[in-house]
């Protein structure tokens, strides 16, 4: 009984408490609302205010805008009244010149209707006067007409022949002076022997004996020095000689070497043939290099591909008409640089250009093509630059010069091939080239006689002069140079000379 009287009064305590609580609370509660209340109240006194400022500013602000719009509506309306009254005036301008064109032209018409009467009858009175004219010449106004432009035509063919030999003998004259300035002043400062050395293909012998120790028994000598320098061994009658033939002339030079040693040591036999074959090869490969790296240095060059060295040496084994190959592209490179100093062209490039220009004819006989395409594919291989590679490829014109050093590598190589005693050439192919020569001038239409002379230097033509006219004749002569050109290869430059002459024969009786 106490528990349960001890729990209701706790439990009476409780509610209690809780009563107290709550009403603390709400008391708390209502007095934050009163006091919310009147701030919010205090914060809509001040929105209510500041709207009424700003209401009164914006209708400011309004009637502002409204005034400075209407004052630019106001001066744009003027600006629209002047241009209207300019238009006006305008207007009223334009029509006043319509009214003064129509005059014009009213007058102009008259004009023109009694100018096309006067061309009416001064056309009638041309052709009276033509016709008149067409009885006294006997001739129609075609043929007047085609009289009359055949003279014209005749005139100026020979105006024009004389300005043209004019102008070319006078270009010419100093061309040619310059240009023999030029060459003369470096074939002087380039002087070389007349006749360089050729290729050796006979061998002397002390002794006719010696060919049958050569030929050895059953010709088994012979047999094993040809299959080891792939060289022809020709015994012949030739009194204390015999005679190598090859188209390499590399090899034909360790042959040569080779048999000269086995001729001096006297064993003859092909265990030492062969020995003596390589040993001869090993010393014109050494030469080889020697003779590149001798050319690399006398002409000045600074540096070049071991295989372009290699290949510039066996250019001493190689001739041109009688012309060693190697010297005559150490001589071309030295004229090359003289006249590129001359006329300001790049030295390196010519020097470099001229002595290699003829490096494909140390292996023409190996690849089929020219000999300065195939030199400049080789040098492609190595690095050279395009300049050169097309001076090399274009020396003879096989493809298109590109550069003013092209034309001088050309040059270079023409002075030293045509200079006196440079070259030599077999009297069978010199036959032929005259009569090469002779046979294209003779193709050309209106030819007479054709004389080649002064060696082959110079072709003389001599046409029917009713034929061919003066006019014609120097066209005629740049024509059959041309052709000479591109069909015939010889050394040097040749004059192409067509003489026309007119003779007036009569008789006396």
């Amino acid at each position: 009984m106490e528990t349960i009287a001890f729990i209701v009064e706790a439990l009476l305590a409780l509610a209690a408490g809780f009563g107290a609580g709550y009403m603390y609370h709400r008391h708390v509660v209502d007095k934050q609302i009163k006091s919310a209340q009147e701030r919010a109240d205090e914060l809509l006194e001040k929105a209510q205010a500041e709207s009424k400022a700003l209401t009164l500013q914006a209708k400011e602000e309004a009637l502002q805008i409204k005034n400075e719009a209407e004052q630019e509506i106001a001066r744009k309306r003027k600006d629209v009244e002047r241009q209207e009254e300019r238009v006006q005036k305008r207007h009223e301008n334009l029509d006043k010149r319509l009214e003064t064109l129509e005059k014009r032209e009213r007058v102009l018409n008259k004009r023109q209707s009694q100018i096309d009467r006067k061309a009416n009858e001064i056309e009638k009175l041309n052709e009276q006067r033509m016709a008149e004219l067409e009885r006294v010449s006997a001739m129609t106004r075609d043929e007047a007409k085609q009289e009359l432009l055949e003279m014209v035509e005749a005139d100026a063919r020979q105006d024009m022949v004389r300005v043209i030999r004019q102008v070319e003998a006078d270009t010419k004259q100093e061309a040619d002076r310059k240009a023999r300035d030029i060459i003369v002043m470096a074939m002087q400062r380039v002087a070389s022997d007349q006749v360089s050395e050729t290729v050796v293909s006979a061998v002397p012998l002390p002794s006719d004996d010696m060919k049958g120790r050569i030929i050895g028994r059953q010709g088994r000598n012979i047999r094993a020095f040809e299959n080891a320098t792939g060289v022809d061994v020709i015994v012949d009658d030739t009194p204390e000689a015999i005679i190598l033939s090859g188209f390499d002339p590399v090899r034909r030079e360790i042959a040569r070497l080779a048999m000269s040693t086995l001729i001096t040591d006297g064993r003859i036999h092909p265990a030492r043939i062969e020995k003596l074959v390589n040993k001869a090869r090993d010393e014109v490969n050494k030469t080889i290099i020697e003779e590149g790296e001798r050319a690399v240095f006398e002409s000045g060059m600074r540096r070049l591909h071991p295989e372009i060295v290699k290949m510039l040496g066996r250019l001493r084994y190689r001739t041109s008409y009688g012309q060693n190959q190697h010297d005559h592209a150490v001589e071309a490179s030295r004229i090359a640089v003289i006249i590129a100093n001359e006329v300001g062209a790049n030295v390196e490039i010519c020097r470099e250009a001229a002595l290699l220009h003829d490096i494909g004819k140390a292996m023409d006989h190996e690849i089929e093509g020219p000999h300065a395409i195939i030199g400049a594919d080789f040098c492609k291989r190595y690095g050279v630059k395009p300049v050169v590679l097309n001076a090399i490829a274009s020396h003879h014109h096989e493809v298109e010069q590109e550069s003013l050093e092209a034309v001088i590598v050309e040059v270079a190589d023409a002075i030293s091939g045509a200079r006196p005693g440079a070259r030599r050439e077999s009297l069978e192919n010199y036959v032929k080239r005259i009569k090469a020569l002779e046979e294209v001038a003779n193709s050309f239409n209106g030819v007479e006689e054709s004389y080649a002379i002064q060696a082959g230097r110079e072709i003389r033509i001599i046409v029917r002069p009713e034929e061919v006219d003066d006019y014609q004749s120097i066209k005629m002569s740049k024509e059959i140079a041309r052709q000479v050109e591109e069909s015939l290869e010889y050394p040097g430059q040749i004059k192409v000379t067509v003489i026309r002459e007119t003779r007036a024969v009569d008789y006396a009786k």
